[in-house]
């Protein structure tokens, strides 16, 4: 004969009544601060109602840590076939330096977007929290970020940081840089300057980039041109494209603001076999500071973020949440690293 089934309550149940995970309802009886006030007030009445109490040695088991962290690249198409973005290369010695100062082990895996990458981490417990980098099209990506907040996984991501951010982001002050960028330019005379790169809620770092650049223009009394605005992700070949495009419809312009250190580039590339000189006809400011910057001919003036101190804040910010700690401000400055592709 069968075991009688238990009446007694679980956390799924009231998960279930909620309308939210497990690990929220977790979190919420622990009066954790990432679960919203109304959140754990819905929950906490449904528990007195269903007279749950916590069972301590359920819940010891299941708050032991793997010590481990997973950071996890997705793949973009990249010109090499790399699949990822040299800039997270750059990032990723940062992290593992952040993350074994912490005591934690690093899991680096590759994962394809369309996978369910999340139910082999956290929630198998092989890894405490998750790290994003390389998302691609943010509009493609944002559903599975609220995905990942409704199941009450604990992770953060690289990227545009603001107000409507869907979970923990660090980035750098994107719109600062633009600005420091603009700045730049317009002290050295120029006054028609053309941005490469996908400015966009597709690309919201890329957007705020551009649309630091445009208050500077705003400041001095000028008008951001639409017809000096071209796409690009973060490749040498957009750069090359929409140089050649912009001297193709005779768009009269006197500098470049890239995206990226890659776009960059192809954009000087494309100066180059039209037989413009940099930066005398046209000056070209990029973004990353990539080995590869200094080593242009002329070396580009770029803007710098800081890698070292964005490792640990990536590492900081998603301690905070597992040990329900109040999240650090998430912002990075950035520096403007001036070299003859702007001042000959």
């Amino acid at each position: 004969m069968g075991r009688k089934r238990s009446n007694k309550p679980t956390s799924f149940d009231i998960a279930y009544i909620a309308g939210v995970s497990q690990p929220t309802v977790s979190r919420a009886l622990r009066g954790s601060r990432s679960v919203s006030l109304a959140t754990r007030q819905r929950i906490e009445e449904i528990a007195r109602e269903l007279n749950y109490s916590v069972d301590k040695n359920a819940s010891s088991l299941r708050s032991q840590r793997a010590n481990t962290i997973a950071l996890l690249f997705f793949e973009e198409q990249t010109p090499e076939d790399s699949k990822i973005n040299p800039f997270f290369l750059s990032m990723l010695g940062s992290i593992t330096h952040a993350c074994a100062n912490k005591g934690f082990d690093l899991l680096i895996s590759f994962q394809k977007m369309e996978d369910d990458w999340h139910t082999r981490y956290q929630d198998s417990h092989r890894a405490d929290g998750l790290i994003l980098l390389g998302y691609g099209d943010y509009t493609l990506y944002e559903s599975r970020l609220a995905n990942l907040v409704r199941q009450g996984t604990y992770f953060v991501r690289w990227g545009s940081v603001s107000d409507d951010n869907i979970g923990a982001t660090v980035g750098s002050d994107n719109f600062g840089a633009g600005r420091s960028a603009g700045e730049h330019l317009l002290s050295l005379g120029c006054k028609r300057i053309a941005f490469i790169g996908q400015a966009d809620e597709h690309y919201p770092e890329f957007a705020e980039r551009y649309r630091g650049l445009c208050s500077a223009l705003t400041d001095a009394g000028f008008a951001a041109d639409p017809a000096l605005l071209r796409g690009g992700v973060s490749f040498e070949d957009d750069g090359q494209r929409a140089v050649e495009d912009l001297l193709a419809r005779n768009a009269g312009f006197d500098a470049i603001f890239a995206a990226s250190d890659l776009i960059a580039i192809g954009a000087m590339r494309a100066l180059a076999a039209a037989g413009l000189r940099i930066p005398e006809d046209v000056a070209v400011v990029g973004f990353d500071n990539q080995p590869a910057a200094s080593m242009t001919n002329p070396p580009l003036t770029t803007v710098m973020q800081d890698l070292r101190q964005a490792g640990d804040l990536l590492i900081e910010t998603l301690l905070a949440q597992i040990e329900d700690r109040p999240i650090p401000n998430t912002s990075l400055p950035t520096q403007l690293i001036v070299r003859r592709s702007t001042v000959g």
